[in-house]
């Protein structure tokens, strides 16, 4: 079991962070999405967002955010201007933990990290998406403070799925 006093740090992603990421993409995704999305498809996307691929993102991405426990990197986030949406708003594109350390709080840190992020860069409101059968991202969400909002249809091969966004 964790201790309650976890040494929780958050920081910009680097290079030798690329395998953690790897690992944490492939963990937490296995666990949010197996039952919702196709099998297929979570397996495909875990291969594409192998260590090198991270490695790419981590050169380009401004706002790609680790949460680090101890000398460990245990999740990470991405932000950015809002997809589609108004000038005025930030979006969370992703936010997850390793599954061994959900359920802790953890997930809050990189979240107020985001949200000051956005804040630091100008935008007055923050939307991020998350399943409707996520469960777990859903309820995260709500603790945070989110109001749900506007839902759409997502295709995965002959899967269709959808998402709600949470906006502040």
């Amino acid at each position: 079991m964790l201790n309650q006093r976890l040494d929780v740090s958050v920081r910009h992603a680097l290079p030798s962070d690329a395998s953690a990421l790897a690992r944490i993409f492939s963990e937490s995704w296995r666990l949010a999405y197996t039952g919702i999305l196709p099998s297929q498809h979570i397996e495909h996307e875990i291969l594409r967002r192998d260590p090198a691929w991270w490695r790419r993102t981590i050169s380009t991405e401004r706002n790609l955010i680790v949460l680090q426990h101890g000398e460990f990197v245990v999740g990470y986030a991405s932000c950015g201007r809002a997809r589609g949406g108004r000038r005025d708003t930030g979006e969370i594109y992703e936010l997850y933990l390793a599954p061994v350390y959900q359920g802790f709080g953890l997930g809050e840190h990189l979240f107020e990290t985001c949200r000051a992020t956005l804040d630091d860069l100008g935008f007055e409101r923050l939307v991020v998406w998350a399943l409707t059968e996520n469960e777990g991202a859903r309820n995260f969400y709500l603790r945070c403070g989110g109001r749900p909002g506007r839902s759409s249809c997502i295709r995965t091969g002959k899967v269709i799925t959808t998402r709600i966004s949470y906006e502040w």
